[in-house]
């Protein structure tokens, strides 16, 4: 099933590549995959600036601070999934801070194209309803990610 992906650079210099589309368009298909998600999907990510990223950290979640990546998801829980005729589900808006991603690369010392991988498998986990508030659901999580990120070749 071929699902619905769609990238944005909003970033002031506008160097969101297009082998970093790809590898986006990569790391969310094998999330989506990963969790046997069974319909057509439709989630949308963006790289913007730290000042944009900030102003929806606040508007959205009162921090009024830079943060790496945010997830805007369209469903909850206990929403029931019903697709029309072979439409995609939007599953939501992951919004990634091309600066901060470049920062924590480097600092984790790791190539920048793994952390977008990293930051895109997280946030769509994060769509899809998993979180990290406490211990047990942020190892789950966890174990997740490091099986996919393997699955999309980029440790």
């Amino acid at each position: 099933m071929k699902n619905l992906i769609y990238t944005r650079d909003k970033t002031s210099d506008k160097s969101f590549t297009p082998a970093l589309r790809a590898l986006v368009k990569r790391a969310v298909n094998e999330t989506l995959s990963y969790e046997q998600v069974p319909h057509m999907s439709e989630v949308s990510v963006t790289f913007v600036d730290e000042e944009e990223i900030k102003r929806l950290n606040c508007e959205f979640r009162n921090r009024d601070d830079v943060t790496d990546v945010l997830s805007f998801p369209t469903l909850d829980e206990d929403s029931e999934i019903v697709p029309f005729d072979n439409e995609a589900v939007t599953i939501g808006d992951v919004i990634i801070c091309k600066k901060r991603c470049m920062e924590q690369a480097e600092t984790f010392g790791h190539s920048l194209e793994r952390e977008v991988a990293y930051l895109t498998i997280h946030s769509t986990l994060h769509l899809l309803g998993y979180d990290h508030m406490v211990e047990n659901e942020e190892k789950e999580m966890t174990e997740k990610q490091d099986i996919i990120i393997e699955k999309v070749r980029l440790i």
